[in-house]
């Protein structure tokens, strides 16, 4: 794990398509495909040459492509294999992001003064906001402890995938680790796709890969996952354990900026997840009154 290039290509398109085609081939379930699986094969999931008649492309194409030897599928080549393997919307999306992707500068991260302002707003909502590199780059006072303590650098790794996969404190903040884990290195896929010269997210994904078993277990599978909207369970520290709502709301990229993802959780009115926040709210209001 001593180079970019050892981790499916990161950096390399080509090498980067070749792995996620290697990864979602292995798997699709030949009998799912209606295909005889038997006791004799040596592969899991499909054979090259059996995708390949899939998708209705010359084994030799195919084998090419995974290779990374061949460039710039068609969007038919790409609609065919997509079909044939079974992916879904986002899984579609970084498949034709890996045949296309142009070389360019990384993008930088910048918070403006109005998302600031808010963040600070939204009293009762716990919000942070990450770049494509999971980097968390603003929150507000309910999103800083639900997260485990952000405004505080000594306290907890601000890289969300970093805080996940080498801080064990993360398995205390997020008891459903296992899916938090899987979405942190299915984001960081979309991005190093997205991005092949970002040195520094080269960089992030091949410390991980050296220092975590774990990230590179849930690298292997392929994983693909674009932020949603849905329910998590977080341990707040003076709450407890908290099951709330969150949506994820995307502000678009201005020229030579990534575009940033903002993060909001919510809980039902009246339930015990409500009042917890509300009473975090005003804790946190009384302390930043205070007097010094």
């Amino acid at each position: 794990m001593n180079g970019v290039d050892r981790i499916d290509g990161i950096g390399d398109n080509g090498r980067a398509l070749g792995g996620f085609l290697r990864a979602r081939r292995g798997r699709v379930a030949p009998e799912h495909v209606g295909l005889t699986g038997g006791r004799r094969r040596r592969v899991r999931g499909l054979r090259r040459e059996e995708l390949a008649q899939l998708a209705g492309i010359s084994v030799d194409y195919y084998v090419r492509l995974e290779q990374g030897r061949a460039t710039q599928p068609s969007p038919e080549v790409l609609d065919a294999l997509a079909t044939a393997l079974g992916l879904d919307a986002a899984e579609r999306g970084h498949l034709a992001t890996l045949a296309c992707a142009g070389r360019g500068p990384a993008p930088r991260a910048r918070v403006s003064p109005l998302l600031q302002r808010l963040l600070d707003a939204m009293a009762h909502f716990p919000a942070f906001v990450t770049d494509h590199r999971l980097d968390v780059v603003a929150w507000n006072s309910l999103g800083d402890d639900l997260m485990g303590g952000l405004s505080d650098p000594a306290r907890r790794d601000r890289n969300q995938a970093r805080f996940l996969f080498l801080d064990p404190a993360s398995r205390a903040v997020f008891p459903e680790w296992e899916d938090r884990a899987v979405e942190a290195v299915g984001q960081l896929r979309v991005a190093a796709g997205r991005y092949p010269d970002d040195a520094e997210l080269s960089a992030l994904i091949t410390d991980l890969s050296a220092r975590s078993d774990d990230f590179r277990r849930i690298w292997a599978t392929g994983e693909v996952v674009m932020c949603a909207a849905g329910r998590k369970r977080v341990r707040h520290p003076t709450a407890g354990l908290l099951t709330l709502d969150y949506e994820t709301l995307h502000v678009p990229a201005a020229p030579g900026e990534t575009g940033l993802v903002v993060h909001v959780f919510s809980a039902e009115r009246g339930s015990r997840e409500a009042a917890a926040l509300a009473r975090s709210g005003r804790e946190d209001q009384g302390v930043r009154g205070a007097s010094p």
